[in-house]
């Protein structure tokens, strides 16, 4: 079993979180109420709509993270999963975007793209 699809596993029995199509149309997605939250676009990149408002409070801690991709402008960031700890990173931000989206409504509106379909994601080798 790949990281992402252990990962994928893990966040789909959330109460919370369902299996949806991205709106990108790449990988597989995870839903919850407030719309999408999570893009498995691969064996080893996710990208996760954290929000603006939480990636503002969080930026300083998440450039510490050499699995983490910030796009400037973007709601959404890039993970790049390589080593189980990257996994409890994505289900610990996972947990924090949920939170962001219930808290600021204007940060739960659809936003157009994640950064994988930008073309902003990491580098494929």
């Amino acid at each position: 079993m790949t990281l992402a699809a252990r990962a994928l596993a893990q966040l789909t029995s959330w109460p919370d979180l369902m299996e949806a199509a991205p709106s990108c149309g790449t990988g597989q997605a995870l839903s919850s109420a407030q719309g999408e939250i999570a893009h498995f676009h691969s064996d080893r990149d996710v990208d996760l709509r954290l929000t603006a408002g939480a990636i503002r409070r969080l930026a300083g801690d998440l450039r510490r993270f050499a699995a983490i991709r910030l796009v400037p402008g973007s709601q959404w960031v890039t993970l790049r999963l390589d080593a189980s700890a990257d996994v409890d990173l994505l289900v610990t931000l996972v947990s924090v975007a949920l939170q962001a989206q219930q808290r600021a409504p204007e940060d739960a509106r659809p936003v157009p793209g994640c950064n994988d379909c930008r073309g902003v994601g990491f580098f494929r080798a």
